[in-house]
């Protein structure tokens, strides 16, 4: 993956197609290189299932129901920690003390724009009819040139902001208020300024996708082959040109776990369903596919296709970017390692649950803590340069196709780097490590992959390039919560 940073931000567009369904009409305005749509009245909420619990006044939302094809789903549980929140749901609109801009400092040449990091933020909503859209898939994409460094962070739709000049509101209804007011710089503008004095993160430019936009682009590319760690099922249309109001066109699906192929529909389900999940998990799932898109892309001839497809996808891709832009990254390509994809995600503790006097299910910032997550994701990871120093070839010891891949990607998502290597045999019952350093410390691996002292075999090799060489068994579970690994 040492190859060119440049295609990190393209195929971070392919992503942002991955919103609920909601409706928007397009209406150009001259003055903005943006797609506008016109707000409209009384725009209900689409709510995030959690438990409920006790009730606070607050401004008044409307949550209106969504359309569930299946029969009664169980309603997902809270999260197990569920902190006392740190800001008054009540206060007046912008009385927030706004979170200080994260500039994390570190030793590197300061950029052209005259800060260490350029950062991004993808945006995914349908706008294909109607009149009104929300923006229900945002990640932040935070690159470190000088230090080939990305991080990605997911924003959860429901996270209950300060929009300002307006209301405290989810953050997902801010895009189509800053066109419906005419805000200056239009929605794209209103959403940033949003972060930035909510969450503290300086946004540089933005992309948004619509689904079909997003089908279109994975197809060109001929697919994505995606890491599925872990079993997920949800409700799926038969045929994407099927009616989705029509009960019986929808069936129960499957992925994972293992490495699966997905076309433009299947990524599309897979990264934005959650009829019987939840939006943190469908962060997760969105973070598994934008992941696949580097790696993919990197080891494909797509790089040498960079110019046309971007000529073929400017139409699908509402953006402040030209291709100059993404280009230039380029020259910082060679320090960019499998590693160096660092994954981050806005919800308990960092977020507390809460329910409006109106039923509206939102999230309230718990501010110490999540400012501390933040400022871990834009600034340069020490701990994984460290970790990059430990090289670990990985190898799949069972018949289970795309094992080594899953366990390598888990590895990767830790902050070290992998080599995928053949396999001598695919009989062993047991994963094994076997550390050729014979003193390196294995334990931090052993945890990152649920595997017991016992599992360590030392055999010291000075003539090998890797520290360590992982065998996966038939005893490897590969599901894990990827937000726990930096623990």
């Amino acid at each position: 993956m040492k190859r060119c940073l440049h295609i990190l931000l393209l195929a971070g567009y392919l992503l942002t197609g991955c919103g609920t369904f909601a409706s928007a009409a397009t209406n150009q305005q001259a003055a903005l290189p943006f797609t506008l749509v016109t707000a409209a009245p009384n725009a209900s909420p689409t709510p995030t299932p959690f438990q409920p619990i006790p009730v606070l006044p607050t401004v008044t939302l409307e949550a209106s129901p969504t359309f569930d094809p299946s029969t009664p789903t169980p309603t997902v549980p809270p999260p197990t920690e569920t902190p006392i929140p740190t800001i008054d749901p009540n206060i007046l609109v912008n009385t927030l003390v706004p979170f200080s801009t994260i500039e994390a400092s570190g030793n590197s040449q300061v950029l052209n724009n005259g800060f260490e990091t350029v950062n991004f933020l993808l945006i995914g909503s349908d706008v294909r009819s109607g009149t009104s859209f929300r923006t229900d898939t945002m990640v932040i994409v935070v690159v470190r040139p000088n230090e080939g460094q990305v991080s990605l962070i997911s924003i959860p739709r429901d996270l209950w902001v300060s929009i300002p000049g307006w209301e405290n509101q989810r953050i997902n209804t801010a895009y189509q208020h800053g066109i419906s007011v005419d805000y200056p710089g239009g929605g794209p503008g209103l959403l940033k300024d949003t972060i930035q004095y909510n969450l503290g993160i300086r946004i540089d430019h933005t992309a948004m996708v619509d689904f079909d936009g997003f089908r279109q682009i994975i197809d060109t590319l001929g697919g994505v082959d995606v890491p599925v760690f872990c079993a997920y099922t949800d409700w799926r249309l038969i045929d994407p040109s099927y009616d989705p109001e029509n009960e019986n066109n929808w069936y129960l699906y499957t992925a994972g776990p293992g490495l699966m192929h997905m076309d433009g529909d299947l990524a599309l389900w897979y990264a934005r369903s959650r009829q019987k999940s939840s939006d943190f998990d469908r962060g997760r799932r969105q973070q598994e596919v934008l992941r696949a898109l580097f790696s993919q892309t990197l080891k494909s001839d797509t790089l040498s296709r960079i110019p046309e497809l971007y000529n073929n996808f400017k139409e699908t891709v509402i953006t402040d970017l030209g291709l100059g832009d993404i280009l230039q990254l380029a020259v910082y390509a060679p320090k960019m390692t499998n590693a160096d994809i660092r994954s981050y995600y806005i919800r308990p503790p960092y977020v507390s649950s809460w329910i409006t006097e109106s039923g509206a299910y939102v999230l309230l910032p718990n501010e110490e803590a999540l400012q501390g997550l933040l400022t871990e994701a834009l600034s340069p990871a020490t701990q994984v340069v460290e970790k990059q120093s430990i090289v670990i070839d990985v190898m799949n010891g069972t018949t289970i196709p795309g094992y080594e891949t899953l366990a390598a990607e888990r590895l990767n998502y830790a902050g070290y780097e992998t080599h995928i290597v053949p396999s001598d045999r695919q009989d062993y019952a047991y994963s094994v490590l076997i550390d050729k350093t014979g003193t390196q410390d294995s334990t931090p691996i052993l945890n990152v992959m649920g595997m017991m002292p016992g599992s360590v075999i030392s055999s010291p090799d000075p003539n090998s390039k890797s520290h360590f060489l992982l065998i996966i068994g038939y005893d490897y579970q590969p599901c894990f919560a990827p937000e726990k690994l930096g623990d």
